[in-house]
């Protein structure tokens, strides 16, 4: 009798009614529970694609529409009027004050950051570029890049060097191509040599020609490179 137990606890179809066994059991101990969470689940996703697809894709194309002729302004140095609008049209801060939370509205923190450095007023040029907020895509990142060495030039500007070549080389990494990279890396150079730092400035001009022989940078950095070595 206790062979055919065994027998039967090892028979695999055994085995398996037991399981669908337990997990009826299961279900209907808790179908109130499971049924509960199923519906949250459901409430969080349909919201969500709903969001992004009822909401904020509209937002972020009535962002693109305003933004668009400050972004022409932009285009021909008209800092002022890409920046506060002409009466008619919008400038960047109101696209940010109605859709700063959109992506487009993101990019208006950065084109609103520079027009206030064009414009001579520093601390709202950095206040407004440390508002964007980085994005690792390849255009982004070159906006990243671009957004980080700005700050570095503001704070250049203000007489903080130590701060202004750790956005330079943050401005390096975050986008590493033969246009920007060489061109912060030459930046860094320059705002070393300001701290005293030799030894890291000759570093970045190095860098620069061995990395990024074929840029613009190189074509004079052995000068950068030779002052230094002669110090």
């Amino acid at each position: 009798m206790a062979d055919k137990i065994k027998q039967g606890e090892k028979d695999p179809e055994v085995a398996i009614q037991s399981a669908i066994g337990k997990t009826e059991n299961f279900i209907m101990e808790n179908g109130k529970s499971l049924l509960t969470a199923l519906v949250v689940v459901v409430v969080v996703v349909c919201g969500f694609f709903g969001y992004k697809y009822l909401v904020a894709a509209p937002r972020a194309e009535k962002a693109a529409a305003m933004m668009f002729v400050a972004q022409q302004q932009f285009a021909v140095d008209s800092f002022a009027l890409a920046l506060n609008g002409d009466g008619n049209n919008a400038g960047f801060l109101q696209v940010i004050d109605k859709y700063g939370s959109t992506p487009e509205g993101n990019l208006a923190k950065h084109y609103a950051g520079i027009c206030y450095l064009r414009l001579g007023d520093l601390q709202n040029a950095l206040d407004y570029l440390k508002q964007y907020k980085a994005s690792g895509e390849i255009p982004g990142a070159l906006v990243t890049a671009q957004n980080l060495g700005l700050q570095g030039d503001v704070l250049s500007q203000q007489g903080n060097y130590k701060e202004a070549v750790a956005l330079y080389e943050k401005a390096v990494k975050a986008s590493d191509n033969i246009l920007t990279a060489p061109y912060y890396l030459k930046k860094a150079g320059l705002t070393y040599e300001k701290l005293g730092d030799n030894a890291k400035a000759l570093d970045a001009y190095k860098t620069i020609q061995t990395d990024y022989a074929v840029s613009m940078e190189a074509r004079d950095i052995q000068k950068f490179i030779g002052r230094l070595e002669q110090l």
